[in-house]
C-alpha cells in the first residue's frame, strides 16, 4: 500500500525557530573536560584549550544555541570560581555526577569563547538551587555590562574589555528536583524575585526561561503561568519571564536503575522505545493547551531545553559519567523529535538535546586512548535536517490512514513526516519507524513547482549498528535513488528503520 499525502507549498505555517536544533552542554562525564576543552597543553589541535575538531564538527551543523553549565550542576555551580588566572581557581566536587573535583579551568570565558568559535549563543543555566540572588544579578552584569560599574571592571581585569551578548537565561533548572526540590508555587516566587534582578544593561535584552516541568505535570506549568505569566505579572515590569521549560527524556527500561543497553537491545525494546519517543507529541500539546489558556496570542514560549535518550551507562565506564553508544535507534528517536517540534513551532522555541558530546544522546564521541572523533547517527540527522532552521513550516495532510503496530498496550505510527520552505527551496524529512517492513509515499505538492529533487537517506542492515573509531561511517548518510518527481506527485521509498530527507528547489 502507498501512503497518500499532501502539502501545500503556499500555505505555510508557524516559522521553526533555529532555536530548537540547540545543544547543551553539562560538567557530566567527559562533556566539558575531555570532550569541548583539553586544555591548552594537550596534543589534539586546540584553541586556548577547545578542541578544534569538535567545534569543527559543530559548526557544520549550523549549531544555533549551547546551553551551560547544566542540567543539575547548574545550582550547584558558583561562576565566580571559574573567572582569573586558572592556577588560582578553586577547586570543586561535582556531587551530582560521579563525585569527582573539578578545577575550575572551563568557566565563563572559557564558555564564551567556544560560543564565538561554535558561532552559536549562550545559554546560561542560573543558580538558583544553591545561589543568591546578588550571585545571579552579578553574573548578568558581568557578562553583559559595559561601561563601569564593579562587575565590568572585573571582567576587563580578567582580559575581556567589551562585554558578551547574552539573551538566554535560565532561572535555575529542575527546581522541583536537584535543582531545589521546591513546589512549585515555592519555585514560581524564586523565579519572581531571581528574575527581577536579571537586568538588561545596553542592548542586550534577556530572554529569561523559567525552570519548568518534569514530563507530564501540567499543573507545574499552569501554576507557572499563573503567577509569572502575561496575565500574572504584566503590572511588575522586568519581572515577567519569556519562556517556561520542559524536560522530557526517552526512557524504556524498568525503573532507572535497568534502562536497557544502548546497543544491546531485542525488536520489542526498539519498538517501546519508538513509543516512548513519541510520546514528545503529547507532551508539547499539553503543556501549549495549558498555556494557550492563559497566553493566547503566544507570547510566551516553550523551551525543551533537555531531551534525548537515556540508556545504561557503556560496561566499565563511570556510572556518574552517562556515557552511552548512539545507534540507529537513537537517531529515529531524533528524527521523530524534530517532525514533533515543527508540527509545534507556534509554541515551541528551543529544545536543547542532552548532551553535545559523550554524555548521553550525544552528537559527537571522543575516544579518550587514540583521540578520534567519531559523529553519531544522532549527528547525522541533525545535518540532514539544518534546512530546516528558521524555515517555514508547512503543514502535511494524509489522504489514506498511517501505517502503525501495535506495542504493548498502545499503537505505534511506524512513518513520520515534515516539510518546510526557505530561500526557494523544499525539504522533506521522513522516518520509517518499522524494524522489517518498508513504506512506500506518494506526496501531492499543491500551489507550487517543485525541480531538481535530491535526497539522502541514513539506515543501516541492523538497529544496533553505531559508529566507533574503528568503523566511523557504519552508520552515515549516502545518496538515495528511491525518489522522484512527476506531474506535482513526489514519491519516496523508505526502506525499513530509515530516516530520509528529500530537497528540490521551488
Amino acid at each position: 500500500m502507498t501512503i497518500e499525502a499532501v502539502i501545500n507549498l503556499d500555505l505555510g505555517g508557524p516559522r521553526i525557530n533555529r532555536h530548537v536544533y540547540g545543544h547543551f552542554a553539562e560538567h557530566l562525564g567527559r562533556c566539558v573536560y575531555g570532550g569541548f576543552y583539553v586544555g591548552e597543553d594537550s596534543e589534539i589541535p586546540n584553541q586556548d584549550g577547545i578542541r578544534l575538531d569538535v567545534v569543527d564538527a559543530l559548526r557544520a551543523l549550523d549549531i544555533p544555541n549551547l546551553r551551560w553549565p547544566g542540567g543539575c550542576f547548574a545550582d550547584e555551580y558558583h561562576w565566580q570560581d571559574g573567572i582569573g588566572p586558572r592556577p588560582s581557581r578553586p577547586a570543586m566536587v561535582n556531587t551530582h555526577w560521579g563525585g569527582v573535583e573539578e578545577n575550575n579551568h572551563f568557566g565563563t570565558h572559557e564558555f564564551m569563547a567556544l560560543c564565538e568559535l561554535l558561532g552559536a549563543e549562550p545559554y546560561i543555566s542560573g543558580n538558583v538551587g544553591s545561589g543568591t540572588v546578588r550571585e545571579m544579578s552579578e553574573w548578568v552584569e558581568y557578562l553583559t555590562r559595559d561601561g563601569d560599574s564593579p562587575m565590568a571592571r572585573l571582567r576587563k581585569a580578567n582580559g575581556r574589555d567589551e562585554p558578551w551578548r547574552v539573551r538566554f537565561w535560565g532561572l535555575g533548572n529542575e527546581a522541583w528536583g536537584c535543582g531545589g526540590t521546591m513546589t512549585a508555587e515555592q519555585y514560581a516566587q524564586e523565579a519572581r524575585r531571581y528574575g527581577t534582578y536579571c537586568r538588561d544593561y545596553g542592548d542586550n535584552t534577556l530572554y529569561k526561561i523559567a525552570a519548568g516541568a518534569n514530563g507530564d505535570d501540567y499543573a507545574w506549568t499552569e501554576t507557572l503561568m499563573k503567577q509569572l505569566g502575561p496575565l500574572g505579572c504584566r503590572h511588575i515590569p522586568g519581572t515577567t519571564y519569556h519562556a517556561v521549560s520542559v524536560h522530557h527524556y526517552t526512557i524504556t527500561g524498568p525503573n532507572w536503575e535497568n534502562k536497557g543497553s544502548a546497543t544491546v537491545f531485542d525488536t520489542g525494546e526498539y519498538y517501546a522505545t519508538m513509543v516512548s519517543a513519541a510520546r514528545i507529541e503529547e507532551i508539547l500539546a499539553g503543556h501549549a493547551a495549558v498555556m494557550d489558556c492563559y497566553d493566547p496570542n503566544r507570547g510566551v514560549g516553550l523551551v525543551l531545553d533537555e531531551w534525548g535518550t537515556w540508556f545504561d551507562v557503556e560496561p566499565g565506564t563511570n556510572p556518574g559519567f552517562l556515557y552511552q553508544q548512539n545507534t540507529l535507534r537513537d537517531a529515529l528517536v531524533a528524527s521523530v523529535h524534530f517532525d514533533v517540534f515543527h508540527r509545534h513551532a507556534g509554541r515551541l522555541v528551543m529544545a536543547n538535546i542532552a548532551q553535545t558530546v559523550n554524555v548521553l544522546q550525544a552528537m559527537i564521541l571522543t575516544d579518550p586512548d587514540t583521540n578520534a572523533l567519531v559523529l553519531t547517527p544522532t549527528y547525522h540527522v541533525f545535518a540532514m535536517n539544518r534546512g530546516h532552521q528558521d524555515a517555514t513550516s508547512l503543514p502535511v495532510g494524509f489522504r489514506t490512514a498511517l501505517p502503525a503496530r501495535p506495542v504493548g498496550d498502545t499503537t505505534l505510527t511506524t512513518v513520520s513526516m515534515s516539510a518546510s520552505r526557505t530561500d526557494g527551496r523544499l525539504l522533506v524529512s521522513l522516518s520509517n519507524l518499522d524494524a522489517a517492513e518498508a513504506a512506500d509515499v506518494a506526496i501531492d505538492l499543491r500551489g507550487g513547482v517543485v525541480e531538481a529533487v535530491e535526497a539522502l537517506i541514513l539506515t543501516s542492515e541492523a538497529l544496533q549498528d553505531h559508529n566507533t573509531p574503528q568503523a566511523p561511517s557504519a552508520v552515515a548518510p549516502r545518496p538515495h535513488d528511491g525518489v522522484s518527481i512527476s506531474g506535482g506527485t513526489l514519491r519516496v521509498h523508505l526502506p525499513a528503520h530509515s530516516f530520509v530527507t528529500v530537497s528540490g528547489t521551488l
